[in-house]
């Protein structure tokens, strides 16, 4: 890899995290040179890891050459959930018909502190929220999933909604119930707490919009 690329994929990095947690929200205007004063890299590596980011529709060139964040709607965000409840259900089903991996059984222990009820930071909770959906995938012995679950939770991140809560108790021990059905070699039972979880954020959501 050239130094060039190298760089560009750490403008990429860089611009694309602030992104996800919000430090550029979706509607904000940016410009090549501040970016690349931001990120400390020359323009030229900034200019390659725009045209992925605009290539991933998660930034947008205006007429005047402005860049914008563009948004994520709320029905993309419900049209992921109902995906990846058909996906993950049918993973947490197959990922019942073989041993429990150790990923699993750590991600249930994190989840085992959430669901105390204790306060903490959303993108705290998303890096332990994304090892167990990975985990679920992984554990299923599905190598395509993982990636494409990765592009929608991206895109998820990007919508504002997802990042209203700050008490994830329930959603820990939906995460429980799952892997506490896999480890029970129960795919019946696997798939329905994967499928109620996901029940359960559609719900989440929704309760949002209703007070907005």
């Amino acid at each position: 890899m050239s130094e060039k690329e190298t760089l560009a994929q750490q403008a990429y990095k860089d611009v694309k995290k602030r992104i996800l947690e919000g430090t550029i929200a979706a509607g904000d205007l940016m410009t090549e040179r501040a970016l690349a004063l931001e990120s400390g890299i020359s323009r030229t590596p900034l200019r390659a890891a725009i045209s992925r980011l605009e290539k991933e529709g998660v930034v947008s060139r205006l007429a005047n050459g402005a860049l914008v964040v563009r948004p994520v709607t709320v029905e993309q965000l419900l049209e992921i959930v109902q995906i990846r409840r058909l996906f993950e259900g049918a993973a947490a089903a197959r990922a019942a018909e073989r041993p429990l991996t150790a990923a699993l059984d750590e991600s249930r222990r994190a989840m085992r502190a959430y669901a105390n009820g204790a306060d903490v930071a959303f993108d705290n909770f998303w890096i332990d929220d994304d090892a167990f959906h990975l985990a679920v995938a992984e554990a299923a012995g599905l190598s395509l999933l993982p990636a494409m679950l990765t592009e929608m939770r991206s895109i998820a991140r990007r919508c504002t909604i997802t990042r209203t809560h700050d008490r994830f108790d329930e959603q820990a021990r939906e995460h429980i119930a799952v892997v506490d059905a896999i480890e029970n070699g129960d795919p019946a039972g696997a798939r329905a707490a994967m499928e109620t979880h996901f029940d359960s954020v559609r719900t989440r959501f929704l309760r949002w919009l209703d007070r907005h």
